[in-house]
C-alpha cells in the first residue's frame, strides 16, 4: 500500500509540475474535474517567486521558522522551489536551503527556477523523506509545506527529520490534520491522498507522533478549518455521508506546528 500511494503522489505531482500553472493541492488535474486549494497567499513575502508556486500548501512555514542569516536550512517536499527560495532570502548569502523532493518533474522544475534566480546557495534533491539522502546533524530549520501528510510512514519521516537536524535545530511544519472523522470513500480514495486529505492523521495522534520522536517544545503555531467543495465530497461520499460529516464535530485542518530538536 506504501508503494501505491507512492506512485500515486509521484504521479500526481508529475502532472502539476509538467502542467502550464499547475492545479493546486486538488484531487485531480484532469481539466474535467473541479480543482481545489488550501493554499495562502504569498503576496508580499521577500523570496516569493511566483513561478515557483503552483498553489500546492496549505500554509507558510518560513513564517514561524526563526531562520537566520547563515543557517542551513533543509525544505521537505520542496516542489518546485518556492518555499525554498523565501528561506534563501532569509539565511542570506552565507546560509544554505535544500530542497528534497519525490518527484523528478518538479526536482527538474525547482532547478530550473534556480538557473533563472542565480543562486548560487540553493540546491535541490531527489529524495524520500522516510529516507533522507542527508547526513546527521547537518541541518539547522526545516520547514516542509502541506507535505508530510502525503507521507506514509509519519513516524519515520519525522525520525529523519530529527536525525538531519543539528542538536540545537528545529523545524516549522504546515500541514493537514483531521478531527473526527471524514466519509469512508474520501478515506479510501488514492486521489484525495494526492490532494493532501485522505493521508492525514487524527491532529492529536499527528502531535504525538512528533512528540514519540523525541521533539521538544513542541507547539501549535496557526490553526484553520479547511472547508471541502460539496461538488468534490460527491465524487467520493453520498449526500448522507456528506450530512453526517458536516453536522457533527468533524473538521479537516491547516495545521502549524513548531519543534525543536
Amino acid at each position: 500500500m506504501s508503494k501505491e500511494i507512492k506512485e500515486t503522489v509521484k504521479k500526481t505531482y508529475t502532472e502539476v509540475a509538467n502542467s502550464a500553472t499547475g492545479c493546486g493541492c486538488s484531487c485531480s488535474c484532469d481539466s474535467t474535474k473541479p480543482n481545489w486549494s488550501i493554499s495562502e497567499s504569498y503576496e508580499g513575502i521577500e523570496g516569493y517567486a511566483e513561478e515557483a508556486d503552483y498553489a500546492l500548501g496549505c500554509g507558510i512555514p518560513t513564517k514561524d521558522a526563526k531562520i537566520q542569516e547563515g543557517h542551513t536550512v533543509l525544505d521537505l517536499g520542496s516542489g518546485a522551489g518556492n518555499d525554498a527560495f523565501v528561506a534563501r532570502s532569509l539565511v542570506g548569502e552565507k546560509g544554505y536551503v535544500i530542497g528534497v523532493d519525490i518527484t523528478e518533474a518538479m526536482i527538474e522544475k525547482a532547478r530550473k527556477n534556480n538557473d533563472k534566480l542565480g543562486y548560487q546557495n540553493v540546491e535541490f534533491v531527489l529524495g524520500e523523506i522516510e529516507d533522507l539522502p542527508l547526513e546527521e546533524n547537518s541541518i539547522d530549520v526545516a520547514v516542509s509545506n502541506c507535505v508530510l501528510n502525503l507521507v506514509p510512514d509519519k513516524y519515520k519521516a519525522y525520525s529523519e527529520v530529527h536525525r538531519v537536524l543539528k542538536p540545537s535545530g528545529h523545524f516549522s511544519m504546515s500541514d493537514v490534520v483531521l478531527r473526527g472523522e471524514l466519509p469512508k470513500g474520501i478515506l479510501e480514495a488514492s486521489e484525495m491522498y494526492a490532494g493532501c486529505i485522505s493521508g492525514a492523521m487524527q491532529r492529536d495522534e499527528y502531535l504525538e507522533t512528533i512528540a514519540q520522536v523525541g521533539f521538544k517544545n513542541l507547539r501549535v503555531t496557526k490553526e484553520r478549518e479547511i472547508e471541502l467543495p460539496e461538488e468534490i465530497l460527491l465524487q467520493y461520499a453520498t449526500k448522507e455521508e456528506i450530512e453526517a460529516y458536516k453536522n457533527g464535530d468533524n473538521a479537516v485542518i491547516s495545521i502549524g506546528v513548531y519543534a525543536e530538536k
